[in-house]
């Protein structure tokens, strides 16, 4: 029997999370960003089930793009991170792709080629502020002399100004307010849609959705929240990865179970080994008491995880047996709760799943 770990991917759920973020702002349109193959839910059959009411997609760089071009996604694209070199260019309009404008290096490649391509038309330019995050972006003070700049080319068909917010996930910090008013003090006397929020944005700050929304993490039904929110209340999860025992032992008092001897029984107790590990992308710091889902009821991680195996706490489960199924994320136990217990997000959880988990998709509608 093969290795039976799959990620279950469930397309309504995805639609039904890009819905809701465009429910918070049903005035403005949305960019559903699939970059990192959909947060390892995988781009094109996102792209698919979603091409009907999306109204662009997001993604890292050009190679995403050009993957969902292959697989006959026609909707707008927009590469986050603009082109890295020129030679982009000609894929970028034949593909009919819109481009972020993050420098002014890359505005300079910009000019330079239309220059030599006059009769270019058609470009979908998304400047990008630096506004506080300070990655990307375009200082603030250049603004408008970089708004003038892109005006003036005949080829730019559409202007959108974008930022990120830094800590638009936790609300009780002042940096999201501070970078709204840095946009509006930058874009004085300028007239220009504007794409601000992220999904944290999008189910926290109203003020921040404007034109163009930029939902993310919570297409896939995960929150970007560490405390309870209402919107998040709302989200289906997006995947459910689940494996099977593939052994069942008893140890005594005082033995140990796994690398490093970091779980020792204080009873004896039946262990449960799992066919899942970190070169699955499940995480080698998920520690002892990490929740998992056995037969209706929880258990939990009890040894360190390795390549390839997990192990269980079956003290609780005395029918457990060989092919039981175990859900490790999903509807039962969030993918942000374990992220929580291995001290990270849930966007390196889903998007670390490695090739070895199967990807299985399911619908309530044909896609």
């Amino acid at each position: 029997m093969a290795r039976n770990l799959i990620a279950q991917v469930d397309l309504s759920a995805i639609r039904h999370n890009y819905q809701l973020a465009r429910a918070q702002a049903p005035q403005a349109r949305a960019v559903a960003i699939i970059k990192a193959d959909a947060y390892g839910h995988g781009a094109v059959r996102v792209a698919r089930a979603l091409e009907s009411d999306v109204d662009a997609f997001g993604v890292a760089a050009i190679e995403e793009a050009l993957e969902l071009r292959d697989a006959g996604i026609t909707r707008p694209v927009l590469l986050l991170e603009g082109f890295f070199e020129a030679e982009e260019l000609p894929l970028i309009q034949q593909h009919q792709l819109w481009t972020a404008i993050h420098s002014i290096e890359q505005l300079e490649k910009l000019e330079a080629y239309l220059e030599k391509h006059p009769d270019s038309r058609g470009l979908q330019v998304w400047l990008k502020i630096d506004s506080g995050m300070h990655r990307l972006g375009i200082e603030p003070a250049l603004t408008s002399g970089v708004l003038q700049r892109l005006q003036a080319l005949p080829a730019v068909e559409k202007l959108v100004v974008m930022s990120h917010f830094a800590c638009a996930d936790e609300p009780q910090r002042p940096h999201t307010e501070q970078q709204l008013q840095c946009l509006q003090q930058a874009l004085t006397g300028h007239s220009v849609d504007l794409s601000l929020s992220n999904s944290a944005g999008v189910m926290h700050w109203p003020q921040a959705h404007h034109q163009w929304l930029r939902p993310g993490i919570m297409l896939y039904g995960a929150s970007p929240f560490a405390e309870p929110q209402a919107v998040a209340n709302s989200l289906r999860p997006g995947m459910t990865l689940t494996t099977q025992i593939i052994a069942v032992r008893d140890v005594q008092a005082g033995e140990s179970v796994g690398y490093g001897a970091s779980w020792v029984a204080e009873k004896p107790t039946r262990i449960g080994t799992l066919a899942v590990g970190y070169a699955d992308g499940y995480s080698r710091h998920a520690p002892n008491g990490t929740p998992v889902w056995l037969n209706g009821r929880r258990t939990a991680l009890a040894g360190r995880v390795s390549m390839d195996m997990s192990t269980i706490d079956l003290s609780q489960h005395p029918d457990a047996k060989p092919g039981d199924q175990v859900e490790l994320w999903g509807a039962n136990v969030t993918v942000n709760e374990v992220a929580d217990y291995c001290n990270t997000i849930p966007y390196t959880l889903l998007s670390g799943l490695t090739r070895r988990v199967k990807r299985r998709y399911s619908d309530d509608q044909q896609s």
